[in-house]
């Protein structure tokens, strides 16, 4: 049974999706996993199979988008779509406002926490390239448990924080996210500036949905608008 939303501003633990949600990383991932299936002449996904994928673990991620991949070659893919990120001089650039709306949340003594389909050491570099990491109480990654969608990461922050699941706010890009929130019992906002479409996480069913950060930030300082 879905549980009733929590209004964003009453969250007990607010905890945030890293690419597509925090960082502008998308189409750099995405390109990528294309280059890396060329590289072993594998059949390329079309960019938004490779968008789809993002946030997902590893293994799911590569049975989607590349399911004729050889279980022998994953780490030579692996390898190869590193080359690829690392070689476009890719970093964890914020999308505009990230950076204010973080730092204004922690300042008004709300708790943040990031949950997201990285490897753990992907994401402390991440956190050393942006310096977000002292913002973050708490922190999960797709290669310390389940990944999304299921609700492990959820359940786990919620057994280390002390914080209910069921009053936590999971923002995300993708309908990863608003899965791994509906089955932690959390409430799910979604933004519609990342890897999924609009009818996407439409179809996922989150308690909102946002068009921008500067509309995210609103939405968690003050509330939804009155109906």
């Amino acid at each position: 049974m879905r549980l009733p939303p929590v209004e964003p501003q009453g969250a007990g633990l607010i905890v945030f999706d890293w690419d597509g949600t925090v960082v502008d990383s998308i189409a750099s991932i995405a390109e990528s996993i294309r280059l890396a299936a060329a590289d072993l002449g594998l059949p390329v996904p079309t960019e938004q199979e490779a968008r789809h994928v993002i946030g997902l673990g590893l293994s799911d991620a590569l049975r989607l988008a590349v399911p004729s991949l050889p279980a022998d070659r994953t780490d030579l893919f692996v390898e190869r779509y590193r080359y690829h990120y690392v070689t476009a001089g890719s970093v964890d650039r914020p999308f505009r406002g990230v950076a204010d709306m973080l730092g204004a949340l922690q300042a008004s003594g709300r708790q943040l926490a990031v949950a997201t389909g990285k490897s753990r050491r992907g994401l402390d570099q991440a956190f050393e390239e942006t310096g977000f990491g002292r913002l973050f109480v708490a922190s999960r990654c797709a290669d310390e448990g389940r990944p999304k969608p299921h609700p492990w990461m959820l359940e786990s922050l919620a057994e280390e924080t002390g914080v209910d699941a069921s009053t936590m706010v999971m923002i995300g890009d993708t309908s990863h996210d608003i899965g791994m929130a509906r089955g932690a019992g959390s409430t799910a906002i979604g933004v519609a500036y990342g890897a999924h479409d609009l009818g996407e996480l439409r179809r996922a069913q989150p308690d909102w949905i946002v068009d921008s950060v500067a509309d995210l930030r609103v939405l968690l300082e003050q509330g939804p608008p009155a109906r």
